[in-house]
């Protein structure tokens, strides 16, 4: 895959080792109408999919419920739980080294943009990234976010690349998606996009191969050499 000139990355999951700031929250959130979850592989499907969505799938909660839990999320997780995270191993080894070698790197999430963007600060990684992405915050309270939206993340982001002056068609000949979870290979399959899954995040192998991927790797180490070699 070394003939790709744009790499496009999910954040948790992918860059960021996320759960344990999202997990608390989301328990916070979920106790704040009754429902007291302590199952960590249920409470790890939260890391990728909008609140609201997850929320609505696996506990069918009213409208009025997922507004109470979301806001309560969020006050958890704007205080606290944000920077309950860490980059994982090896990006900071391979994001300087793509863009020295020429290559144009952005950042696609679901996650509400603010956040993306803080994080992204909080790891020093923010010169890396041409364009950093994500939903508008809005969206989970206001059930406007899908499960689909992805795919929107993305084609938002490469608008976002194309107001910097790179070439459209280059851009969607020359770029891949880079993600841990179902959500980002079918964001890219309905881009047209060629996509990586990355095991070392929350999502399985399995998940990755019936998705589509068009490579999964297991490690940072693994992602550099097929980005990079």
């Amino acid at each position: 895959m070394n003939h790709y000139k744009y790499f496009l990355f999910d954040l948790d999951g992918t860059i960021s080792e996320s759960a344990p700031g999202i997990i608390k929250a989301v328990q916070y959130g979920l106790d704040a109408v009754g429902i007291h979850e302590t199952d960590k592989e249920r409470l790890s499907t939260f890391i990728g999919p909008p609140l609201n969505v997850q929320m609505k799938k696996l506990y069918h909660m009213s409208d009025k419920d997922i507004v109470t839990a979301v806001t309560k999320f969020r006050e958890l997780y704007e205080t606290k739980g944000i920077f309950d995270c860490r980059p994982y191993p090896g990006l900071d080894m391979l994001l300087p080294s793509a863009v020295e070698s020429g290559h144009i790197l952005a950042v696609a999430s679901s996650k509400p943009e603010p956040f993306v963007k803080e994080i992204i600060s909080h790891f020093g990684f923010a010169p890396f990234f041409s364009v950093i992405c994500g939903s508008d915050i809005g969206d989970e309270l206001k059930k406007r976010a899908v499960i689909s939206q992805k795919a929107r993340i993305i084609r938002k982001a490469m608008g976002k690349l194309e107001e910097k002056g790179y070439a459209h068609n280059d851009l969607w000949q020359h770029t891949v998606m880079i993600g841990d979870t179902s959500y980002d290979i079918d964001g890219a399959k309905e881009n047209h996009l060629p996509s990586i899954g990355c095991t070392y995040g929350y999502g399985s192998r399995k998940e990755l191969e019936a998705a589509g991927a068009d490579c999964i790797v297991s490690s940072v180490k693994e992602l550099t050499g097929v980005l990079l070699s």
